[in-house]
């Protein structure tokens, strides 16, 4: 299996039609048609369902395309690394993060480094903790921002100097509003609007077995559009603070939540990971900065 095949089989999935995938990476179509045929006879198994007009993915070709991804950010990666291995002033740094107020700390120590080597550049990749550490494991990140049910033991780790706050954001006109904090009895049976990432984590751990009365109402990936769903009074968006807006201009509120932990917050990366300069550069200014 050829990474220039791989190339093609993505660009061409991408496309959803094979001649526009051939035109955009300058070969001829009957190349790109011939490559993909033996691509298919390589796995032993159809990787499109053609028709006239365009190609969809079968469900090996599916497979494929998330390993294929995969893969190729991992060439890519690599390539740049060693491009960048003689040039301190310069390079890629793959992060990533969840939404978080900790997030503001990472990319001070980010700017604080560009003010002495411009050429740096920060890739994010924002997702749940499952997928962002996958991708670090998978050496597609070098490092990762997460909060504290991940198991340290496997990474080498900073904790960063300050802990997010989970709360409900609520509409400014809800009755529940008027208090300046919630207890989770006040939730009960009230319609919750929560990450998927809260039900896997939080939700056990707050309520235990105790999850009869749990109303989830609606789920989100990204907090704006849980606040969206709550403006529109489908409920009450278990999130952290500083995510969304809730100023005195805005229709929605941050209300604390008073018998949660605050949420811990951990740069981690892998062990025995060999880091280009720059990112060599970048830990130790985050230890200079989170190990005062």
């Amino acid at each position: 299996m050829e990474i220039r095949v791989l190339r093609y089989f993505l660009e061409t999935a991408r496309e959803g039609n094979m001649t526009r995938a051939a035109e955009r990476l300058y070969i001829s179509q009957p190349t790109m048609s011939k490559q993909l045929k033996e691509l298919e006879n390589e796995l032993g198994v159809k990787l499109f369902r053609r028709s006239n007009y365009n190609i969809k993915l079968t469900e090996a070709g599916m497979l494929l395309r998330e390993r294929a991804e995969d893969i190729l950010s991992l060439v890519d990666k690599t390539l740049e690394e060693f491009k960048a291995l003689d040039h301190l002033n310069s390079g890629d740094i793959y992060v990533g993060a969840p939404e978080s107020e900790a997030m503001e700390q990472f990319a001070q120590a980010v700017s604080d480094l560009q003010k002495q080597y411009p050429g740096i550049r920060c890739n994010i990749y924002s997702g749940n903790m499952q997928d962002v550490c996958e991708k670090l494991d998978k050496g597609l990140l070098d490092f990762a921002i997460v909060m504290n049910y991940v198991d340290l033991k496997k990474y080498n780790f900073l904790p960063m100097s300050t802990g997010d706050t989970w709360g409900v954001v609520m509409r400014r006109d809800d009755p529940l509003a008027k208090e300046e904090a919630l207890s989770m009895s006040m939730l009960k049976g009230l319609p919750l609007i929560c990450s998927r990432q809260w039900v896997d984590y939080e939700l056990p751990q707050w309520f235990g077995s105790d999850t009869g009365d749990v109303n989830i109402a609606a789920t989100y990936n990204l907090p704006y559009n849980g606040a969206v769903m709550a403006k529109a009074g489908i409920g009450y968006a278990m999130m952290l603070d500083k995510l969304v807006h809730t100023g005195e201009d805005s229709e929605l509120v941050f209300r604390p939540l008073l018998d949660v932990p605050k949420v811990e917050m951990y740069i981690i990366w892998r062990k025995y990971q060999t880091f280009t300069p720059i990112s060599e550069l970048l830990v130790k200014a985050l230890r200079d900065k989170f190990m005062k």
